[in-house]
């Protein structure tokens, strides 16, 4: 009889056990249905993930702040009306001889330019003899000038509307009032020396070649990109 009480304690006992060993492992497998990892894993990653996101908010609030505090670019067009509207451009390209040396001016937004140089009315025969005499002159564009390829310096200075009508104007009275052209005398680097001058411009020795004598001219002045008109000119 106390046998038979004790088989059924160690049954009881072992049916209680089994018990909660099931319960045990039906909460696992639950947890790792969830995805397919156990939950204190999960606990973490999901901790992890929480404070990946306030991270990135966080980073992303400081972009946008920067963004916003970042002054923004000025336009190319703003900087080139603070050097002035109008241009003149003292140019030299290339030549059959030593080189041609002119100027291109106008407004800087337009695309059309103004050409004037000076150069002998002709051909080869008027060149040679420019040598040795005075020969008939023209003052306006003449072949290559206006192709970039030829090109050999170029020197651009700004003006003010109120100092261009006034150089412009100039250049067209030097255009109207040169009509020969000499090589030692009365050339294209003395053509577009007379504007330097005019718009208060240190300028090299005539006699200089035209694609050294803009480089120098530029050098002489230091590279300065904006001219102003003495009050009485």
């Amino acid at each position: 009889m106390a046998n038979r009480s004790m088989r059924s304690g160690l049954f009881l006992l072992g049916g209680f056990t089994l018990a909660v060993l099931l319960q045990c492992n039906i909460q696992s497998a639950s947890a790792r249905e969830t995805d397919g990892r156990p939950a204190p894993e999960r606990a973490v990653s999901e901790q992890r993930i929480v404070h990946k996101r306030s991270a990135d908010s966080h980073a992303l609030a400081l972009s946008a702040a920067s963004a916003e505090a970042k002054p923004a670019p000025r336009s190319t067009r703003k900087l080139v009306s603070a050097k002035g509207p109008y241009y003149v451009d003292f140019r030299a390209r290339t030549a059959a001889s030593w080189g041609h040396a002119f100027v291109w001016y106008g407004k800087t937004s337009e695309r059309a330019v103004n050409v004037a140089g000076l150069t002998p009315a002709g051909d080869t025969l008027e060149y040679m003899l420019g040598y040795v005499m005075w020969v008939p002159s023209e003052t306006g564009a003449s072949y290559g000038d206006l192709d970039p390829e030829y090109l050999t310096a170029d020197y651009r200075v700004y003006l003010s509307e109120r100092d261009a009508k006034k150089v412009f104007a100039y250049i067209k009275h030097l255009q109207a009032n040169s009509p020969v052209w000499n090589a030692e005398f009365s050339n294209c680097t003395s053509f577009i020396g007379s504007i330097a001058s005019y718009m208060g411009l240190k300028t090299p020795v005539r006699w200089t070649r035209p694609e050294g004598y803009v480089k120098r001219l530029k050098e002489m002045n230091g590279g300065r990109q904006f001219v102003q008109l003495s009050s009485d000119q």
